[in-house]
């Protein structure tokens, strides 16, 4: 089984598409954990008119106080049941097809860490034409240079994978951090180059926002790397050219 976790925080407008896209998906034994992190939108109390039908494979969990999505993420993690783990975020999109190619590459890779390749799109999810291709293997160092596993394409085999260390972290880019600390320890992810999501990506959406994307990465180099000024310039280096050919491209 999977267990698709999502964070929510305001994502009323969302939602129903997104239950929907996952109740469409061509993989059919999955739960999936809503995990509301204090909305102040009703978000709740309409996810839980939409599920009260639907059985016990979706749940809510409600947080009475907000603390970020990292936080609410582990909260799902936490109540999971599912051999597999994968991350959804409640505004983004999966082709139905997701789940069903993911595991079945997992399966024949061995892996316990997959993602794979993915669209941006506009405000409204439609396709751009912008297509994030992903390499078939990343390991730690390689990784430092290419922010490029989305967390919408992130999957999780929890019999070759400790729980513990998938937990994200609460700083600033927590999803990258959390990767980086998981092939840190050794682990490889294994990418699958085929397009199975759309990032929705609004023209005014904080990962738009050059600024705080320079200071989150150099954050991460310094405080979850832990590299040395230099060692930070130079992985900078590479990270700088390959972000602007992702969006160029």
């Amino acid at each position: 089984m999977v267990s698709i976790v999502v964070p929510v925080y305001n994502a009323k407008k969302y939602i129903k598409d997104c239950i929907d896209m996952v109740c469409a998906q061509t993989y059919k034994d999955w739960e999936l954990i809503l995990v509301d992190d204090a909305s102040k939108d009703g978000s709740a109390d309409y996810i839980e008119e939409l599920i009260s039908s639907m059985g016990k494979r979706i749940r809510l969990i409600r947080k009475e106080k907000n603390e970020g999505a990292a936080a609410a993420r582990n909260t799902g993690i936490d109540a999971s049941a599912g051999r597999y783990i994968a991350f959804l975020d409640a505004d983004d999109v999966w082709k139905p097809d997701k789940l069903e190619k993911e595991i079945a590459f997992m399966e024949e890779t061995g892996a316990a860490f997959a993602f794979h390749s993915y669209e941006f799109g506009d405000e409204n999810a439609r396709p751009t034409g912008k297509v994030v291709k992903v390499p078939k293997e990343l390991t730690f160092r390689k990784a430092l240079s290419r922010t490029i596993i989305f967390t919408t394409t992130v999957m999780f085999d929890t019999e070759k994978i400790d729980m513990e260390i998938i937990h994200m972290p609460q700083v600033p880019s927590e999803d990258t951090a959390t990767w980086w600390r998981i092939l840190k320890s050794g682990i490889t992810a294994y990418g699958l180059n085929e397009n199975l999501a759309i990032y929705r990506r609004p023209a005014k959406s904080l990962s738009s926002n050059k600024l705080v994307a320079v200071e989150r990465i150099w954050f991460l180099y310094r405080n979850i790397a832990n590299l040395s000024v230099l060692e930070s310039i130079f992985y900078f280096g590479g990270w700088a050219v390959r972000a602007t050919l992702r969006r160029l491209f």
